[in-house]
């Protein structure tokens, strides 16, 4: 059973005028990337908690990111003509947008809801499974590849635990 693919992004704030800071995904195979993005210049939105939970400051990213040409680019490439899925269809998808928007580019794959690839078992088992995952790997939340990270490992463990009740059934 091969995983779905899972994007992440991590956002300046919350609501109207927010925009992508990190993105992040896991593959098929479960290779990470993530990338910080450098603000554009119509970008000034800023919300200082958001700073804090993601420990990420504008001026790093206006060091440190890649443009939102390079990222978009990138994605393209990688996830030319593929499904990719995220837990927070909704606002990943606005955020998405803003960045290819920002690039002067369109997405040549399709984001949907992580939701839509569930069993009603999964879907059962999702929250407590996705707790156990995050302190089993301990892995840090609210960084874009890792947060795809404990997602895909979530999806996993929650398709073999659904599959081996349905065959003890």
């Amino acid at each position: 059973m091969s995983p779905p693919i899972i994007l992440d992004i991590e956002a300046s704030g919350f609501g109207v005028g927010s925009y992508p800071v990190e993105i992040g995904y896991v593959d098929a195979i479960g290779h990470p990337w993530s990338a910080q993005v450098q603000p554009h210049a119509d970008w000034l939105h800023w919300d200082s908690e958001a700073e804090k939970l993601h420990q990420q400051s504008r001026q790093s990213l206006e060091a440190f990111g890649q443009t939102a040409r390079e990222i978009a680019l990138h994605l393209n490439h990688v996830f030319a003509g593929k499904t990719v899925y995220t837990d927070g269809w909704y606002q990943d998808f606005v955020w998405l947008h803003s960045l290819y928007e920002a690039a002067g580019l369109s997405p040549n794959f399709k984001l949907e809801d992580l939701g839509l690839t569930l069993s009603p078992a999964q879907k059962a088992l999702w929250h407590d499974t996705k707790l156990s995952v995050r302190e089993t790997f301990a892995l840090q939340q609210h960084r874009a590849s890792t947060d795809a990270k404990v997602l895909q490992l979530t999806w996993l463990k929650t398709a073999d635990t659904s599959a081996l009740m349905a065959e003890q059934a």
